[in-house]
């Protein structure tokens, strides 16, 4: 059978090379290539059997070449083979011990490798467990920090337990759980700081007042030392309290009124900073703002009290409040300044006006109660220093400029009763009598409190003496000046209505001048004592004195700088009225005196024979006369005493003429006229005797009507070039009148027994010529 394989064949190349190769490997590469294509497997196996052949061929004509060598190489072959028999017997049952150790080595290996897995699984079981134990100990400790109040701390934690150990557990359900507690938690920290900054803000509301306390002491000690120091230099002097000359000198003294160890004052904001922080850390920054702000106006409104007492003589409730109003107040400036767009100075200044309103409603409902001007006053000054304090921190105190002007007329309204009851009393009081002085020491004391002028020098004085004025001027002096020292105690940094202060003044004293001192004088000339109405009327003379005064103090201590023109006080008119009334007074009762003592007068008309002596009553009118002058006018300026003087006697002369003109007198006889010219005459010697030409011109009327009787010669007096040379001062009607009734009582005198004769005859001659000219 031919060869299918040729020695140049590859499949023949690829054989041989196997055949000669030294391991396994290299002729399964031969293979390989050969076995890519499986239309040469059969060819292969030709191949195969061709090669196996041909080294049958080789090897027998080797061994017909060698058959001896041969035979003994099969026997060593043979030999060989039946070792290698044994050695496979041994070899299989060394591979059968093998098997059963491998056997038992694979048991061991999978026994092995299960406890491997378990193992494995343990390992991550005890890492899932750990993972898990390492976030429940974090959940735990935010718990705990909780429990702690360390509330940023326990939300730190938190956020990594959710950001960080929540991912690496997340495929446990433990990780739900607690990413579902997250939210709760953070509200319980939410809750809890905002419980801790309740408290914090608790803490800080009942420490308000205290606050507002230290800050009202710290203003007084301010006010003093500016006080102090405008003494020490008048250049300070016109700046007020908080003014930026004063802010500039007081620089040097640092006061912090939250952070004070010698108030014992320490006002630490960290919970609010923690809150803060806390709350825009989860995103609430506007929810905290407006919870915050909610929370500080429901502190405000337990602030304003439903009541309060203004009778407290120590001003004990309205301090509290104002303090704790301050302290509230300042919390809020301080809150502002330390946080970055934390609280909004609009809602601030809602809240500071809500309690100014609040206050002001509570004191100004309140005011009514109050009945002293002194306890007003301290409350005047606790709310001074309040806007004070406040104005320092930057806050608006221009609203309660108006319970200021309400304070200030309910003051001057209680000043004006309480000196008004003073003055009163002091009129009704008076003794009305000069006011006596023992020592120079009382001298000087009355001349300073007074307006009053000496008319000797001090040192010419002796004591013990007399002023003119009664009691009651020094005393209505004292409390005048009194008056003015307490309104104007009103007045100062913080009541700007100067206007209303001097206006205010000037009614109220004007009012009290007219109406408890001028009214009550002049009610008083109702006396029937001369020497009374003469005192009010001195009384009056100096008050008209101390009014012009009055007007000119109160135009230098005026406190408008704005006003102008001169002060006028309505009181000056008042007691000029009153003095006049006062003068009408005592002409009154000095008149009605002359009147009293004139009607005594009893002269006989009809009278036939002379008298000897001067009437009775013209000796105790000029006695009386006499007697006023020197006592109880004695204290009158000279001008009104004389005009008093020359009134009385102008007064005296008129009346006498009166007796002479009455009707009831018909006839007047010589006798009659001899005796009216006897008390004329002494009465002109009278007034001569005073030393005053003028008065005597009250007399000139009298005299001539009394010549005019006297005369023989009644003829001149219708001579008008006559009358008026000799008669000027005659009233014409009651010449001829009295001439008419002289002439007919000369006429019945002279059918008198005792007075017939020449006289008679005259008369009688006179009588019948004034018939026909009686007709003026």
């Amino acid at each position: 059978m031919p060869s299918a394989v040729e020695y140049g064949d590859d499949l023949f190349l690829a054989i041989k090379h196997i055949s000669q190769s030294t391991s396994d490997s290299d002729y399964i590469e031969q293979l390989v290539s050969v076995m890519k294509d499986g239309r040469n497997s059969n060819q292969l196996k030709s191949s195969f059997d061709q090669f196996a052949k041909d080294r049958e061929n080789e090897i027998e004509r080797i061994c017909n070449a060698n058959h001896q060598e041969f035979v003994s190489s099969v026997n060593s072959l043979l030999k060989v083979r039946e070792g290698t028999v044994q050695m496979t017997t041994q070899i299989l049952e060394l591979n059968e011990s093998i098997q059963e150790s491998i056997e038992t080595l694979a048991a061991q290996k999978k026994s092995l490798v299960d406890s491997r897995g378990v193992r494995q699984n343990i390992d991550e079981a005890n890492q899932a467990l750990n993972a898990c134990l390492d976030v429940l100990r974090l959940a735990n400790q935010v718990v705990d920090l909780l429990k702690e109040k360390n509330h940023y701390a326990a939300l730190r934690a938190l956020d990594e337990l959710q950001t960080i150990h929540l991912k690496e557990v997340s495929r446990y359900k433990i990780a739900e759980m607690i990413e579902k507690s997250v939210p709760t938690t953070q509200k319980l920290i939410g809750e809890a700081v905002m419980a801790d900054l309740n408290t914090w803000l608790y803490r800080i509301r009942e420490s308000s007042q205290y606050l507002g306390e230290v800050a009202f002491y710290y203003t007084d000690v301010r006010r003093t030392r500016h006080q102090e120091r405008a003494q020490a230099d008048g250049r300070f002097g016109k700046f007020r309290l908080n003014s930026a000359m004063e802010l500039v000198a007081d620089e040097t003294d640092e006061f912090d009124i939250l952070n004070n160890e010698e108030a014992e004052i320490n006002i630490e904001f960290s919970p609010l900073f923690e809150a803060m922080h806390i709350h825009q850390t989860l995103g609430k920054r506007d929810f905290f703002r407006t919870e915050y702000a909610s929370t500080r106006r429901s502190q405000k409104d337990l602030i304003i009290p439903m009541t309060l007492d203004l009778l407290d003589p120590d001003c004990g409730d309205i301090s509290s409040l104002l303090e704790s109003i301050a302290g509230f107040a300042i919390i809020e400036k301080a809150t502002i300044g330390k946080t970055n767009n934390f609280r909004q100075q609009t809602d601030v200044d809602e809240l500071w006006d809500s309690m100014c309103q609040s206050a002001t409603t509570l004191i100004a409902n309140s005011l009514p109660k109050v009945d002293s001007d002194e306890l007003l006053l301290k409350i005047k000054g606790r709310i001074a220093l309040f806007m004070l304090t406040m104005e320092k921190w930057g806050y608006s105190v221009s609203s309660m400029t108006t319970l200021l002007l309400t304070l200030f007329e309910k003051y001057s309204e209680l000043l004006k009763q309480r000196f008004s009851d003073d003055f009163l009393e002091i009129v009704t009081t008076d003794d009305y009598m000069p006011m006596p002085i023992n020592s120079i020491e009382e001298f000087d004391k009355v001349v300073t409190v007074s307006w009053y002028t000496p008319d000797q020098e001090r040192d010419e004085l002796t004591f013990p003496c007399v002023l003119p004025f009664s009691q009651m001027y020094p005393l209505c002096c004292i409390d005048i000046r009194n008056f003015l020292n307490q309104i104007y105690l009103f007045s100062d940094d913080y009541f700007q209505k100067s206007t209303v202060i001097d206006e205010t003044l000037r009614t109220s004293l004007d009012e009290l001048l007219c109406t408890q001192v001028c009214h009550s004088l002049v009610e008083r000339l109702s006396s029937q004592y001369p020497g009374q109405i003469v005192q009010i009327l001195t009384n009056l003379e100096h008050f008209e004195i101390a009014c012009s005064e009055l007007e000119s103090l109160l135009f230098e201590a005026r406190s408008s700088p704005t006003a102008t023109g001169p002060i006028v006080l309505r009181a000056s008119e008042q007691f000029k009225l009153a003095k006049k009334k006062a003068s009408d007074r005592i002409f009154e009762l000095v008149n009605s005196k002359i009147d009293d003592l004139i009607e005594t007068a009893d002269y006989d008309w009809m009278a036939t024979k002379l008298v000897s002596e001067h009437s009775e009553y013209m000796v105790e009118l000029t006695r009386y006369l006499s007697n006023i002058m020197n006592s109880v006018l004695l204290a009158l300026p000279t001008e009104i005493k004389e005009f008093i003087y020359f009134d009385a006697l102008s007064h005296a002369a008129t009346a006498i003429l009166e007796l002479t003109l009455n009707d009831s007198v018909k006839r007047i006889t010589p006798c009659a006229v001899a005796a009216l010219a006897k008390d004329t005459q002494f009465l002109c010697s009278f007034v001569e005797s005073l030393g005053n030409p003028i008065l005597m011109g009250n007399l000139d009327e009298l005299t001539q009507t009394v010549a005019l009787m006297q005369t023989k010669d009644s003829d001149e007096f219708f001579d008008v070039a006559q009358r008026n040379k000799k008669y000027g001062n005659v009233d014409n009607m009651k010449g001829a009148v009295l001439i008419e009734k002289v002439a007919e009582g000369a006429a019945v005198a002279a059918q008198s027994p005792s007075t017939q004769g020449s006289m008679g005859q005259k008369a009688s001659e006179r009588f019948a010529t004034l018939g026909s000219r009686f007709k003026f």
